[in-house]
């Protein structure tokens, strides 16, 4: 089984994937180091020098590339919503795991909003953001797991167990 993890940045996709990963023995796959290698640069001055289709650009080709192996858990960037056919790809290939954390929560936990390569914030801000972003999500998701704001990285690994099982996954 492969594991595709999306949500806003701040909604813990990396550190609920290596956590889950390590708990089922699976490899871990973070998009975001994918797109910094490819790209050499960090996800921001990819942002700030080329826009933000360039980051969505990057984050596409490098999801495309992904050579799968059953097995896997993957924790993919905030924006990768933003791109029908890395979605597709993932939805194709993987259950996609929406993790779904209330507003004020990230809002809380993005204290480097301004340095983490936000595609989208710019223009319309991290409520609208999250707004525009919770309506994709949902879309993609195979399975959405509600995250508490004082949820620990551990209950929701436990959470998404159990709904896969509850799935017969």
């Amino acid at each position: 089984m492969i594991i595709t993890l999306i949500g806003m940045p701040g909604a813990g996709k990396s550190s609920v994937g290596k956590r889950l990963a390590r708990l089922m023995g699976y490899t871990f796959i973070d998009t975001d180091n994918l797109i910094i290698h490819a790209a050499g640069a960090l996800l921001q001055k990819i942002v700030d020098e080329q826009g933000d289709m360039a980051l969505i650009g990057v984050e596409e080709q490098s999801i495309l590339g992904l050579q799968l192996k059953d097995n896997s858990i993957i924790a993919t960037g905030g924006s990768v919503v933003y791109s029908e056919k890395a979605m597709q790809f993932l939805k194709v290939n993987s259950v996609v795991v929406y993790l779904d954390v209330p507003f004020e929560a990230i809002a809380r936990r993005l204290s480097n909003i301004d340095t983490r390569g936000v595609v989208g914030l710019k223009g319309k801000g991290l409520r609208e953001l999250y707004r525009e972003r919770t309506g994709l999500y949902t879309a993609y998701a195979d399975v959405t797991i509600k995250v508490g704001a004082r949820d620990k990285v551990q209950d929701v690994v436990t959470r998404i167990g159990e709904k896969l099982r509850d799935r017969g996954l």
